[in-house]
């Protein structure tokens, strides 16, 4: 089994390593990824401001290189380092993208992740959750979506999305 763990640094990293290590089996490999949208534009004007003029098509690759290890290391660590006292091993992959659920999903379908794992940052049962990036990847990947859930909030209740303000009204009783 490839198992793909994306993060936006948000991820829950004890139930990540729980499922994984169900999941995963004798031969199973995970990537861990994380998608990273780089401010060409900021990077280009910190190296004119820096007095080096305009940056060449190397020393903007290598400044864009930088910031996605940089960013990247940082996103991922909580998870990499949770993996790593589990034993389980994991490759690491920055992708660049503004479109974090497109980036997930062609880097699913390009490693042949048999299962994608990614963070719910807002409740599933609501109108916006449908705009999220865990909700997109359901919906446009070809793989198996495992979506884990943020922790709760001092609520020991963690089923519990909103408690109603009145009883809902139900049509026949």
């Amino acid at each position: 089994m490839h198992m793909l763990i994306a993060t936006s640094g948000v991820l829950s990293p004890d139930p990540v390593v729980d499922f994984t290590r169900h999941l995963l089996g004798q031969n199973g490999r995970v990537t861990l990824m994380t998608v990273i949208e780089v401010p060409r534009a900021f990077l280009d004007d910190l190296h004119a401001s820096e007095g080096r003029g305009t940056a060449s098509g190397d020393e903007q690759e290598d400044a864009v290189a930088g910031y996605l290890s940089e960013r990247g290391r940082k996103t991922v660590e909580p998870i990499r380092a949770a993996l790593e006292s589990a034993q389980i091993p994991s490759e690491i992959r920055f992708v660049e993208g503004a479109d974090a659920a497109a980036a997930i999903s062609e880097t699913a379908g390009t490693l042949e992740a048999d299962i994608v794992v990614l963070g719910a940052t807002r409740s599933i049962f609501n109108r916006e959750a449908w705009e999220s990036v865990s909700a997109r990847v359901m919906l446009e990947s070809d793989r198996p979506v495992l979506v884990v859930p943020a922790p709760p909030r001092n609520d020991d209740r963690p089923w519990v999305l909103e408690e109603p303000d009145e009883e809902p009204e139900i049509d026949g009783l």
